[in-house]
């Protein structure tokens, strides 16, 4: 299987096309005020201008209100996929008739199989490493041994995530996906081309790698 790859917290059209050059699957724009990397709509619209097909673009939430989300989608038709790393609950999730995801803090006590019973209809779970006040981020790594194989959902692995550590983290936990954003970063919000290159040639490595394993069990 191909683990596809997101890049989060972009706020430059230059970083957004040059990831979507680059292999992305899928970017991501963060709609949460107190992040570094946050953005408004306005800077969003201008982050999108010449967004070439076949990218899922991803609108990044946490806690926010029917009328944040709303103002996102009707003014970025390009936004096709909702990410809620907050409280929210499933009913607050699909309100919005469009495909989401939902990240799911990895605490001590986290049961990712009741998480994906709750949320049955996200398309994925994205686990991320748990920091207390801090909703995703955080530039840190958890065990991702934690992380079980038989889960009825798939998995979007984030959390301190780098070109060093992504292919040891897919061999480990084979994802549906990974997420990376401070781990590709020149400063907070703004992106580094060579980083981005590393990471998705790390990823592509990891899934090569893989594919020869299973092909000799």
């Amino acid at each position: 299987m191909r683990t596809r790859v997101k890049i989060c917290g972009l706020t430059r059209a230059q970083d957004v096309q040059a990831a979507c050059a680059l292999g992305a699957d899928a970017i991501g724009l963060v709609f949460y005020p107190p992040s570094p990397r946050a953005v408004t709509i306005e800077q969003a619209q201008a982050a999108l201008l010449n967004m070439p097909p076949f990218v899922t673009v991803t609108a990044l939430f946490v806690n926010p209100s029917v009328d944040d989300v709303q103002a996102v989608l009707q003014a970025l038709p390009t936004v096709s996929l909702l990410q809620f790393h907050g409280d929210e609950s499933p009913e607050f999730c699909r309100s919005f008739g469009r495909a989401y995801i939902k990240a799911i803090p990895m605490r001590d006590d986290v049961d990712l199989q009741q998480a994906a019973n709750r949320f049955h209809d996200a398309l994925g779970l994205l686990v991320d490493t748990y920091k207390p006040n801090v909703p995703g981020g955080s530039g840190e790594a958890f065990d991702w041994h934690r992380v079980p194989h038989d889960l009825s959902k798939p998995i979007i692995l984030a959390g301190g995530l780098t070109p060093d550590n992504v292919a040891a983290a897919i061999g480990q936990v084979t994802p549906f996906a990974v997420d990376v954003s401070g781990g590709v970063e020149a400063s907070k919000g703004i992106k580094d081309a060579q980083k981005m290159a590393d990471f998705i040639g790390a990823v592509s490595y990891a899934r090569e790698k893989l594919a020869l394993h299973l092909s000799a069990v």
